[in-house]
């Protein structure tokens, strides 16, 4: 084929990638941002409520806000795993709005608790309907976009929880004006209001996510073929249950001679019949062994643990520097906002750059040493200007790192059951941050909370450790795989399907598969 004949081909299909991509775009994104929004409200405005009467409402002693807040954690880690199973069955456009209306229907009922039992119950209810939301979208996103599409797109729904951080302040310190209508205190009416607000969120959800590729309304036939083409071309190797039909590069078996390594690379991978594997895949428990077993969901979980800390206490010690500064009411409010804009920024850039180089690991190695500075300076600091410095510095470093890691797992683990149980897994484990984070920052430690900046400074550099780790494990991984170290992986799948032990896709075990750094 000539290069004249070749230019148009390729034109035609940069315009039909770029008119896809903007399709998926503009109906999937924003009503993901919006509900992801919605779940950040729900989650924390029990703290904007406290401020405006909440606990002196309901009677709460000691630390008996603290441990309403932390019981929270525990049914929302539990159900991560078992509602990223259920997900295929149930159909992620029916389960995600569930949760969503469901978590907004509890929210709206903690505006009508009366003692500590009940506010208890009622984040234990939370909990249980909000820990499914965010590894049930991110596994969605990967049935959607190519793996080196995907972080730029949860960056854009996850910076949601940067402008609910900016808004939700905001929303409360409008709501509470309506003390006393309905016979009903203001903190009540942040709950009932904002709980009504996920309802609506979680039915538009329903009504315009589509299930699939296939189904995509808003897809011409064309589009719709060209897009399926695409992304189980770019995850040929995973779904195929037939190794022997890919026709893919050969791997050097000699170690001594690595510059045969990118020797005859193919452009794409050819598949001899394009089927949906991931469609069909049924339920085995062999997959969901190899999820939890997976090294990069332990490695990847643990790290975001140690920035979770980080995280989730963010938005505790931010309005206290504030109002240490100075400012009180709508002004203290607006001050808590000019940290999350450059975070906002640099979250959606490195997702950008993240996906243009097919790196994640290396620039959480670049973005966590901001944070590190910033928690130094926090530590360090004498005046509430300085500490307010640090946050920006903070967020900087911790927003970005985010999207990263939860993108790490669906580029690096093949088979709709094994990723469904390493993205649970990794938020899971991630979750029990929150558990820390609670109980790190204290308010007899306000305004200096040096022991809280301390715990997450050293919870940071955890993290870092934990993410350099991973990304020498995939180094490694991939060095063996293109050198051929691995391809008795092949005849080691062979016998598990000819002897009718599994039937899922051969995924990540491909000696072909290369990880995402």
């Amino acid at each position: 084929m000539t290069s004249s004949q070749l230019d148009p081909d390729r034109a035609r299909e940069a315009a039909l990638t770029k008119r896809v991509l903007w399709k998926f775009d503009s109906h999937i994104l924003p009503p993901l941002a919006l509900v992801w929004l919605a779940n950040f409200l729900d989650r924390s405005n029990a703290g904007n409520a406290r401020i405006v009467g909440l606990e002196s409402g309901i009677h709460l002693v000691g630390n008996q806000f603290n441990i309403a807040l932390t019981v929270f954690y525990v049914t929302y880690v539990a159900v991560e795993l078992p509602s990223n199973w259920v997900i295929k069955k149930v159909g992620p456009t029916r389960w995600l709005p569930f949760l969503v209306c469901a978590f907004g229907i509890v929210t709206t009922l903690s505006g009508l608790v009366q003692n500590f039992a009940g506010l208890t119950a009622i984040r234990v209810m939370l909990g249980l309907c909000e820990g499914g939301l965010l590894p049930g979208m991110v596994l969605y996103l990967s049935t959607i976009y190519r793996r080196q599409e995907l972080q730029l797109r949860i960056s854009i729904f996850y910076a949601a929880v940067s402008l609910s951080g900016a808004f939700g302040g905001l929303l409360a310190t409008a709501i509470v004006k309506m003390d006393g209508i309905g016979g009903l205190a203001g903190w009540r009416w942040i709950f009932i209001l904002e709980g009504l607000g996920s309802v609506i969120a979680g039915l538009i959800c329903a009504a315009v996510l589509p299930v699939s590729i296939q189904t995509a309304r808003f897809l011409t036939e064309e589009e719709r073929a060209f897009a399926l083409d695409r992304f189980y071309q770019s995850n040929a190797i995973m779904n195929s249950t037939e190794p022997s039909d890919i026709d893919v590069r050969d791997v050097p078996t000699d170690p001594e001679k690595p510059e045969q390594e990118d020797k005859d690379v193919p452009e794409k991978v050819q598949v001899t019949e394009v089927t949906v594997y991931q469609a069909e895949e049924q339920f085995e428990w062999r997959e969901i062994i190899r999820g939890l077993t997976e090294i990069q969901a332990w490695f990847t979980g643990l790290a975001f643990l140690g920035l979770n800390v980080g995280f989730y206490s963010f938005s505790l010690f931010l309005p206290t520097i504030v109002t240490g500064l100075g400012y009180e009411g709508a002004s203290a409010q607006l001050h808590t906002v000019p940290p999350y804009v450059p975070a906002v920024v640099l979250t959606i850039f490195v997702a950008f750059l993240s996906d243009k180089f097919r790196w994640r690991g290396p620039f959480i190695l670049i973005c966590l040493p901001v944070a590190m500075i910033g928690y130094i300076i926090a530590i360090a600091a004498k005046t509430n200007e300085a500490r307010y410095v640090a946050v920006f510095l903070i967020a900087a470093g911790i927003y970005p790192s985010a999207p990263c890691i939860l993108s790490i797992l669906p580029n690096n683990c093949g088979g709709h059951y094994k990723r469904a149980t390493v993205t649970a897994l990794q938020l899971a484990i991630a979750n029990t941050g929150g558990f820390i984070a609670t109980f790190a920052y204290t308010s007899d430690e306000a305004p200096k909370y040096i022991r809280g900046h301390s715990i997450a400074l050293a919870f940071t550099i955890f993290a870092w450790l934990l993410i350099a780790s991973n990304v020498c494990y995939c180094l490694y991984e991939n060095r063996a795989r293109r050198r051929g170290q691995r391809d008795d992986s092949l005849r080691m799948y062979q016998e598990l399907v000819e002897s009718g032990k599994t039937k899922a896709p051969i995924g990540d075990r491909h000696p072909q598969f290369l990880f995402t750094l």
